[in-house]
């Protein structure tokens, strides 16, 4: 599949060369920029019945805490490297309603909220989980690489259905020293608690993503996304 891309400030649009019928909202990680998992989509090989418009949008440029106040793109402020001592809640939600116009935008364009997959790596797989939960409307699902659950303590209170069926897909390094292992699986944890089904992937690597992982993230964009 052919795709044209589009850059601006905001975020990289990849147009396939057909009419998408599904859109990939999918958000980098803390330091990067839109540009970080644009070379994963030739990667996927998905067939055109399938092939979705990708939304990699960029992150504020902000200061981070724990990197001494240096300025670099993030999705939130970071305090410590304890990642739950401490949350910016304010960034995140501020984060969630950037995901939240960006729905907006493929809805506006034609795309049906259950075909839209909100996806992300580490930071931007926490946005796309508290997003993602907090949808009014059943989304096509969420891809959280080498990420956690974040807000923990009020999910439970703001999950916005009753309906627990958004397919999740969770990938993480067995050898994360950024995001350890055991956090990402109590996010998994949680989540199951709330009577979802997360899918679980780990894989003897760090904080990155490898080749058998991209089969898997395939794999599981094949299933949700199959034409109707």
């Amino acid at each position: 599949m052919k795709y044209d891309t589009r850059m601006s400030a905001d975020a990289i649009v990849m147009e396939p060369a057909v009419a998408p019928a599904a859109s990939v909202i999918w958000l980098h990680g803390l330091g990067a920029d839109g540009t970080d998992f644009v070379p994963l989509v030739p990667e996927l090989k998905l067939p055109d019945a399938v092939a979705p418009r990708f939304i990699f949008p960029n992150a504020p440029v902000r200061p981070v805490t724990v990197n001494n106040g240096m300025r670099m793109r993030a999705w939130y402020d970071i305090y410590s490297l304890g990642v739950r001592d401490r949350e910016d809640g304010t960034g995140i939600r501020d984060s969630a309603a950037v995901v939240n116009a960006l729905i907006g935008q493929e809805r506006a364009a034609g795309i049906g909220p259950g075909r839209i997959v909100l996806a992300g790596f580490s930071q931007g797989g926490a946005i796309a989980l508290h997003a993602g939960l907090r949808y009014p409307t059943p989304l096509g699902g969420i891809l959280a690489l080498s990420t956690y659950l974040p807000q923990a303590a009020t999910v439970a209170a703001e999950v916005a259905s009753a309906d627990r069926s958004l397919p999740i897909l969770m990938c993480h390094g067995r050898h994360d020293p950024i995001v350890p292992l055991s956090l990402a699986q109590q996010s998994r944890d949680t989540l199951i608690s709330l009577g979802y089904q997360p899918r679980w992937r780990d894989y003897p690597m760090e904080h990155q993503v490898c080749a058998a992982e991209v089969l898997a993230i395939r794999e599981w964009l094949l299933q949700v996304l199959a034409p109707f």
